[in-house]
C-alpha cells in the first residue's frame, strides 16, 4: 500500500428517513464538522474525531421530530461505510486496536479487530435512560450498524461510572483511539495481517 495515499470516503445516503452526506479520513488531524441535527451525537462524534485523529464531516436531516433513531443509526451506518471503503485491501494496517480511557468517575474500554467479521460486543448499563433528549439506547443502535457496516469485531466494555454523560463519553473516546491504533500503518506488517492472507 503507498503509505502516502490518503485513506478516505464519503458518501451520501437518503431515504424517506433521512438524507446524509459524510466524509471521513482515516489519516486525518482530528478535524470534525457536525450537523446532524443530534447535538449530543454531534458531541460526541467530535471527541471520536478527536481522539482518532481522523477527519469527519457529517451533514444530515432526519425525521427528528419523531425521535432520534433513525438519524443516530443511518450516521453509524454511513460511517461503518466509509471506514470499510476508506481501508480498501487493509494492507500493511495492524489490524487490532485497544484502548482504556477514563473520564472523571467512568472507566470505558474498546477493543477492535478489523477482521471482515461484523460483531459488537457491548457491555455498558447507564444510570439514567437519556443525557438530555438523547437516550442512551441508541449508543447500541449507532455502535451495531457501525460494526455491521464497517465489517469489524468490536467489544465494547463500560468497568463502571456515575455520570451517563462521562461514561459515554469515555465509550467515544476509547472508539477513537482503539480504531486509531487498529487502522495504523505498521511497516513490519507484509500485505495483509491474517494467515488467511485475506480480511
Amino acid at each position: 500500500m503507498n503509505e502516502m495515499k490518503k485513506r478516505t470516503a464519503q458518501i451520501a445516503r437518503k431515504t424517506n428517513e433521512t438524507d446524509i452526506a459524510l466524509t471521513f479520513s482515516v489519516d486525518g488531524a482530528g478535524e470534525s464538522r457536525q450537523d446532524s441535527g443530534v447535538p449530543f451525537l454531534d458531541h460526541m462524534l467530535d471527541l471520536f474525531t478527536k481522539h482518532g485523529h481522523f477527519d469527519l464531516t457529517v451533514k444530515a436531516k432526519g425525521d427528528i421530530e419523531i425521535d432520534y433513531h433513525h438519524t443516530v443509526e443511518d450516521i453509524g451506518i454511513c460511517l461503518g461505510q466509509t471506514l470499510r471503503e476508506a481501508l480498501g485491501d487493509k494492507k500493511g494496517i495492524k489490524r487490532y486496536g485497544n484502548a482504556f480511557v477514563p473520564m472523571d468517575d467512568a472507566l470505558a474500554q474498546v477493543v477492535i479487530d478489523i477482521s471482515n467479521r461484523p460483531h459488537l460486543e457491548y457491555r455498558a448499563v447507564y444510570p439514567s435512560p437519556v443525557v438530555g433528549q438523547f437516550p442512551t439506547e441508541l449508543v447500541h443502535e449507532f455502535l451495531w450498524k457501525f460494526a455491521l457496516e464497517a465489517r469489524i469485531n468490536l467489544h465494547v466494555i463500560l468497568h463502571y461510572g456515575h455520570n451517563t454523560h462521562h461514561m459515554i463519553e469515555a465509550i467515544f473516546k476509547a472508539l477513537g483511539r482503539a480504531l486509531d491504533e487498529a487502522t495504523a500503518i505498521d511497516p513490519r506488517v507484509k500485505g495483509v495481517p491474517s494467515t488467511k492472507g485475506v480480511l
